[in-house]
């Protein structure tokens, strides 16, 4: 489904983040045909010469819309073609079994949505990770804006993130083949339609944004317009709270990497002293004696139990983080009790992902096994 653009006389700018872009680098921008992303490709387009990169197009074929996804592809290949843009392209079976380009509606009526939309993100990733392993590109760029962030802010607001959820869409990734840049975070979609109709220039609309079915539809088109009744500028405010956490978290990480390499035990302890630590066969665990996580403060003690629980591949809500608080006796004083959690020694709790906690009389013990 192609949005023809509005005839304008003035040209409309679309506010970049330059600073993300370094000289020399050969940038693949993530385009899916939408406006966003093609308002994207065309600002770095012309903007290239400039800021003095390579810009390049990368389009993932998901396989999931059939031959609305066909129409997506063949609109970005003329658009390519018309301004001269390597285009790169790769077609994936995001669903398990069927081949690519079937379609996926069937495991969406069955109430795999989410996990289909998993699937087809981690595809996106891979994609890009191959692209800059092959060294075709340096960085990827896409093309969340600033009303991505703020939705993204509210959803994890709804699921009871921490700091670090609350950071929302950072504005570089490092991953372990390169970058992946947010250049767009600054501009809301109002600005990036004003650019496309500047330009004259078309762009595609997924069908599937208009379903209710997916959370982020809904918080776009029913909660964020009652919270601009509130705030007008409620994109914008929740878009600075995103920079204020991720500086947050990010000024915790050293601190709590320290004290977890100072405070967290191996194995379990045996008579005589002691600890033993070989585990069973799949196992990770890890202890902390409970009289050394009470002499930190809560917040503190907080991120300690948590980033030990991701390191071992497991992250805690804030509400599952509390109740592990509980259970080791350590929760704060106005904490509503919990009758599901034991609070005396000698108990144990087991959480999602194969954790589980353990409360000996001095220690709190850690362990998943995989």
């Amino acid at each position: 489904m192609e949005s023809m653009p509005k005839s304008e006389n003035k040209p409309a700018d679309l506010p970049l983040n330059r600073a993300l872009f370094r000289s020399g680098d050969r940038v693949a921008v993530g385009v899916s045909s939408g406006a966003d992303s093609t308002a994207l490709l065309l600002a770095l387009h012309e903007q290239a010469t400039a800021l003095g990169i390579g810009v390049s197009a990368a389009h993932l074929h998901h396989g999931i819309r059939g031959e609305e996804a066909d129409g997506d592809l063949a609109f970005l290949r003329n658009l390519c073609t018309q301004r001269d843009i390597p285009l790169h392209v790769e077609h994936a079976a995001v669903v398990a079994g069927q081949p690519a380009g079937t379609d996926a509606t069937s495991r969406a009526r069955q109430g795999e949505r989410e996990s289909l939309e998993e699937a087809a993100r981690n595809a996106r990733l891979a994609f890009f990770d191959r692209l800059l392993a092959a060294g075709t590109a340096t960085a990827i760029a896409t093309a969340h804006t600033q009303d991505d962030q703020a939705e993204t802010v509210i959803m994890k607001l709804l699921r009871g993130a921490w700091t670090e959820g609350l950071g929302g869409i950072s504005p570089v990734v490092d991953r372990d083949s390169g970058r992946i840049l947010r250049p767009l975070l600054g501009a809301t979609r109002q600005q990036v339609v004003a650019f496309l109709n500047a330009h004259n220039q078309s762009w595609r609309e997924d069908s599937s944004n208009a379903s209710d079915k997916h959370t982020r539809n809904r918080v776009r088109a029913h909660l964020m317009p009652l919270l601009r009744e509130f705030n007008p500028s409620i994109a914008a405010t929740l878009t600075a709270t995103a920079q204020l956490a991720r500086e947050e978290h990010s000024r915790w990480q050293p601190e709590i990497a320290r004290l977890l390499t100072q405070l967290a035990l191996p194995g379990k302890p045996v008579r005589g002293g002691g600890r033993a630590v070989g585990t069973a066969p799949g196992e990770d665990s890890l202890a902390f004696e409970l009289e050394r996580l009470r002499s930190l403060d809560l917040p503190t003690r907080r991120r300690l139990l948590r980033a030990a629980t991701e390191r071992m591949g497991v992250r805690l809500g804030a509400a599952e983080t509390l109740r592990l608080l509980q259970l080791a006796g350590l929760a704060p004083a106005d904490a509503p009790p919990d009758p599901t959690v034991p609070s005396k020694p000698n108990s144990r709790l087991d959480f999602a992902g194969g954790l589980r906690a353990e409360r000996s009389l001095r220690e709190l013990r850690l362990s998943r096994t995989a």
